[in-house]
Formats: C-alpha cells, structure tokens, sequence
C-alpha cells in the first residue's frame, strides 16, 4: 500500500481518541499484540470503569440484601432514574421521553402495541428490505396479531437497481404516493448491513404529513451519529446498549416516546407494575397510575445488575460529547475509506457504504468478489488479529469507532486485506 505505517502512527499521536479508557482483547494472530478491533457496531469493548461499578453493586447487594432497594449510594428502586437524563441527552430527547429499560425487539413490540393501530385500508408498515431480521419479524408478527395478512400488509422498500443503499427520495416518493395506506413506518436510522444513514428528520416529516406513526430502530444509531429525536418529531424510537454504547452482551436497551403522546389514555398499552407513578407504586392496588413520561412504558422491576454498566458508559458520553465524537468518526471513517480504496482498486471488493460521509456512520461495509465472508473475517482475525465480521454470504463489515479504534487499527485491516485477497 501506498500508505504508510508510519503515517498512521503519526495520525494517532494527534488524534487519540480514548483507548485508554477500554479493554482490548489480545490479538490471536499477526505481530501486534492487541487486536484491531472493528466490531464495536456489533459489540463494544469493556470500558475499564464497569468492573468497579459491577463490583460496588455486588457489595451493596452483599452487604444490605434486601435493604438496599431503598439504602446505600445507589438504591435500586429509583435507579433507572440515573440512567434517564444522560440517555435522554444522548438521543436529543426530553427526560420525560425516555426510559432505559428490557431489550430491544421487545422495546419494540411494547411500542407498536401502542402506535401500530390500523384502521380499515390504512394498514401498512414500511421497513426496508435489509432490516435486521429481528424488525422484518417483529412487524411480521404485529401484523398477523392484529389479523391481518404480513405478506399484504408489510412493504420493504429496496435500493434501485444496481444499488446497494435505499435513497431517502425513494423514501419519500412512497410516501407522497401511497402514504394514506401507510399505519407505521419503522425503518433503522442507519442500516445494519451497508451503515447508510438514513434522513431520520425527512423521512419522519413525510411519515408525519402522510398521517402514519413514524418509529426508529437506532440499535446502529445511538452512540454512533448525533441525534435530535424530541426536535425531529420522532413519533418512537427504541436502541440497544451493547454496541456503540459498550454496555455489555445483551445488557438493557431504552426506548423513546414524544412527549405528545405522554399522559395519553386513549393509547393501547401493555402494563405491569413498574408502570406506576413511583410515589403509590408501594400502594399495591389493583389499578395501575402510570405517570405521563416514558417510565409508563415499563413493565417490571428493572436488573439493577444489567444497568449499572449502562450507567458507566453514559457516563463516558456525557463527558467526552457526541459531537467531539462524531467529528473524530468522519476522519477515522474518512482514513479508513481512502485506505481501503487503495486495496479495492486491484482487487475483487467493493465498498457498499455510502461515500458522503454526511449519510453514514462509524461503519464501512464491503462486498467480496468471491469466496466465503466468514472464511475471509476467520483469516483477519488468526492470521492478522484483524476482528471485523460478516454477513454471508459476502459482506465483511468494519467499524472504526471513535472512542477507541485508531488510525493504526484502520491502516492494519487495509494491510490484512491486501496480504489476504489476491488481486
């Protein structure tokens, strides 16, 4: 490659991001001794700090049992409460908006008994054809609970021909055309497989204008892109926590819901005790006060356990800053993209993602030419401790994520990549 080691070095003694902060597995094979690790869209790394927390919670729990839902420096019974401003910051929302709480697919599901509520031909819910399949089942299976047909009733729209990325005009035009038909349109705000970055407020502007609910999987968003969801006009939105935002496998997600619609008794919703206005919840009675925020979305007591490295990582956000962030994420991304254009040029791979930086995020996606894409992560990882992963069967996917990947971990999958695939 044209491009240097040493020009990468140079980069990240300049820009160096907050790799110090975070855990980073060994590499298992090549010269270095920690991986390049570009999977942080799929799970991100441990911060340093989360140990501690987990550690402080055990203790409380050790040392008070049960007297510590109500006593030590972090009771649990209002413990969500810490969660939900920096959470509520971190997506451009009110507090009264947002809650932290259950995963995401089921997030999803309590929201769409709320806001998927067709009525006569307007019917329809719109994804795009390469949603994470969690949504295409989700919306599938909301459909058929209301008795209708998903085959008739669920519309993925796809990229034009010979395109890789759904265009936000396209978007649009559907709307315009058959938007009297559409009930919701729930898309993610940047796509699992290309990184695209959908025009979250356009596309909610038409939704809105067409008369549908419009609703947002920001599983590859939050944490990754800058976000306004209250000044959007964003109908819903639900997010995980394990990927951009390094909370840990599986750990609790959160959920979004315009203020508009808070304190709304003509809303269909699923309801248990933890739905309650936290000051009668004690008083056990047989009918539920949920209060007019988010927190009415919830359904059960929440895992103290699950939340606490949550609560680590907001913190992170909260003092580093999503725009300090973003804008290291286009020059790593940036880097990234012009490295790999040196390798693709001679070889049978092409870039999926958009190349306006403007409509992606901290992900760059390539289709190979031929062969197995998890074969071609396996040689990355053992033969180079290059960690991407894949999609098969031919998408490699990488993600340089500004808090922690450098320019050298950029420069050593292009370097993997060139040594790996023959021209």
């Amino acid at each position: 490659m044209r491009s240097s080691e040493e020009e990468a070095r140079r980069l990240d003694a300049d820009d160096p991001g907050h790799r110090d902060l975070f855990l980073v597995p060994p590499a298992e094979g090549g010269r270095y001794a920690h991986s390049a690790y570009l999977v942080g869209n799929s799970l991100g790394l441990q911060p340093r700090a989360t140990r501690g927390e987990l550690m402080e919670e055990l203790d409380t729990w050790a040392r008070l049992a049960i007297e510590g839902h109500f006593e030590g420096d972090r009771p649990w019974t209002p413990y969500v409460g810490l969660l939900t401003e920096p959470a509520a910051r971190l997506v451009g929302a009110l507090p009264a908006e947002t809650v932290v709480m259950n995963t995401l697919t089921v997030n999803l599901h309590l929201l769409m008994v709320s806001f998927y509520r067709p009525t006569g031909s307007r019917n329809r819910i719109v994804i795009e054809d390469t949603a994470f399949p969690s949504d295409s089942y989700a919306v599938r299976s909301q459909a058929g609970f209301h008795g209708l047909d998903p085959d008739d009733v669920v519309v993925r729209l796809r990229a034009r021909p010979g395109e890789e990325n759904l265009r936000t005009a396209d978007v649009l035009d559907y709307l315009e055309r058959e938007g009297d038909r559409v009930a919701l349109v729930l898309l993610g705000g940047v796509n699992y497989l290309t990184g695209e970055l959908l025009d979250i407020p356009a596309i909610t502007r038409a939704g809105r204008a067409a008369g549908a609910v419009v609703g947002w999987d920001l599983a590859h968003a939050a944490g990754n892109v800058p976000l306004r969801l209250h000044d959007w006009d964003v109908d819903f939105a639900a997010w995980c926590t394990y990927k951009y935002l390094n909370s840990g496998p599986g750990s609790v997600a959160a959920a979004f819901v315009h203020e508009r619609h808070l304190g709304d008794r003509g809303l269909p919703r699923f309801e248990g005790w933890w739905g309650n206005e936290p000051a009668t919840r004690f008083e056990m009675t047989s009918r539920i006060r949920p209060p007019a925020t988010a927190d009415a979305w919830q359904i059960s007591n929440p895992p103290i356990l699950a939340m606490g490295p949550v609560r680590t990582s907001l913190e992170l956000f909260d003092k580093i800053g999503m725009a300090a962030l973003r804008e290291r994420s286009v020059r790593l991304t940036g880097y990234a993209e012009r490295l790999l254009d040196e390798v693709v040029a001679t070889r049978p791979i092409s870039l999926l993602t958009p190349r306006d930086p403007q409509r992606r995020g901290a992900q760059l996606s390539l289709r190979i030419g031929s062969g197995s894409a998890a074969e071609l992560a396996r040689r990355l990882r053992f033969e180079h401790g290059v960690l991407t992963d894949s999609r098969e069967p031919d998408v490699i996917r990488a993600a340089p994520v500004p808090l922690y990947s450098t320019y050298h971990d950029c420069w050593r999958l292009a370097d993997a990549l060139a040594r790996t695939v023959d021209e």
